[in-house]
Formats: structure tokens, C-alpha cells, sequence
């Protein structure tokens, strides 16, 4: 697996939530964001996401890399475990990092650019699931999600590429970018080792044909699955 400049630490499970709070302010300052990262339409890209079953304590991840060219399926992997951590607002990563890094590290090629179905920057404490797992893996990611979190931003124009900033206060945190023409946005925000521009452009070739970037339908559609399996 690609590893960043500097030594990538381990995974670290909190054991309450003031332990959580301060993993996330201690990793935040590892997050590299003067790098613009791939070119869009270059190399791999690996979808990642994260499905619970809260009443079977179960958790699944999978990781679906595509050929940023031709968006085939390259390779895939998943992973099943125990939830091991409460939900908390702000906090949810500590839920699906291991098992998205178990995921991640079943794959026989390189990930690549990794787009997860969360956040980055776009967190409260500037360092959501995309951030963190970047941080552990060394590998650039995106976080695109589906609705906005706790940030404020203006309707985007009605044309697919027409953003506007998503924002906490008057701080960029991210965008809010139409993907498809009469459908609503996503929200990019950066996660590690990329620009925002950079991670809008792939966001916007990823979605060449559905609101969600392929990446993320990919593994969406593959934790299912496995989570359905998992829990038969």
C-alpha cells in the first residue's frame, strides 16, 4: 500500500468518548492539504464504505477499485467484524476504520485514490472518516457524502459542475456540487493528500451517470451484500 512522507501511526480504539475527541485532535495535524494529488482519469480509484447491523453487532466494509479510465472493476475486498465502539455524532469513524482498513489491506493491487461515502474537513473537529483514514493509510481521499452534516451552504446552480461552498461559519469546509442536472448535490470535502479542486474534478468524472461517484455505488452496493450474508 502507497504510504504518505511521514510514518502513518496505528489505529487506535477510544476507550470513551473524551479519548475519541482527543485521537481525532492529535491526528489532525498529520493531515496534508498542500497536495493537489492524481489527475483525474488517472490510475486506480477505490470506493470504500462501511455498513452496521447494531442489533447483531455486526459490521461490515467493503473496497471496490476501478480503472479510472475506464471505471471496470479492477479488484475488491471486504471485511467483517464486531462493532467496537458506540455511536456517537462526530465520531463515527472510530466505528468503521478497522474494518474498512481490513478491507483496504485484502486488496491484491494498490488503491490508489480512495473516495469514502463520509466526510474530511467537513467535520467538527476537521477530521472526519476520510481524513482519519488517510492520516492511518498514507493514501489520498476524498469524502463525499449525501447530505450536508451540520454545515450551511447556497443552492448550486441547476447544471452538473455548478458548486457552491459548504460552509461552517465563514470557513470552507468543502462543496456542495451538482453531479447530475435536476438531482440534488453531494458534498465533497477533502480528506488527505488532495486539493478541493482536484477532488471535485474526480468526483465529477466518477459520476458520469448517477448523483453518487461509481466508487461509491460500487462498494455501497458490495456491503450490502456482505452485510446481508454476514448477518443470515
Amino acid at each position: 500500500m502507497t504510504t504518505s512522507p511521514t510514518p502513518t501511526p496505528a489505529h487506535e480504539t477510544p476507550a470513551d468518548e473524551a479519548e475519541g475527541r482527543a485521537i481525532q485532535d492529535r491526528l489532525r495535524g498529520r493531515v496534508i492539504l498542500d497536495e493537489a494529488g492524481p489527475e483525474p482519469g488517472t490510475g486506480l480509484v477505490t470506493g470504500v464504505d462501511v455498513a452496521y447491523d447494531d442489533v447483531k453487532d455486526v459490521v461490515v466494509a467493503a473496497a471496490v477499485v476501478l480503472d479510472a479510465v475506464t471505471l471496470e472493476t479492477v479488484d475488491e475486498a471486504t471485511a467483517v467484524g464486531r462493532i467496537t465502539f458506540p455511536y456517537v455524532p462526530g465520531l463515527l469513524a472510530f466505528r468503521e476504520i478497522p474494518t474498512a482498513l481490513e478491507a483496504l489491506e485484502g486488496l491484491s493491487v494498490d488503491p490508489g485514490l480512495v473516495i469514502c461515502d463520509g466526510y474530511g474537513l467537513a467535520h467538527p473537529r476537521r477530521f472526519g472518516l476520510a481524513s482519519h483514514l488517510g492520516v492511518l493509510t498514507g493514501l489520498p481521499v476524498i469524502g463525499v457524502g449525501k447530505n450536508p452534516f451540520t454545515f450551511t451552504y447556497e443552492a448550486p446552480g441547476p447544471r452538473r459542475g455548478d458548486f457552491s461552498p459548504l460552509l461552517d461559519g465563514d470557513e470552507v469546509v468543502g462543496r456542495a456540487l451538482r453531479t447530475q442536472e435536476n438531482t440534488n448535490p453531494v458534498f465533497v470535502s477533502v480528506g488527505h493528500r488532495i486539493s478541493l479542486d482536484n477532488a471535485c474534478a474526480h468526483t465529477l468524472r466518477l459520476a458520469g451517470r448517477f448523483r453518487q461517484p461509481e466508487s461509491t455505488r460500487r462498494a455501497d452496493a458490495l456491503c450490502r451484500q456482505t452485510l446481508r450474508e454476514a448477518t443470515a
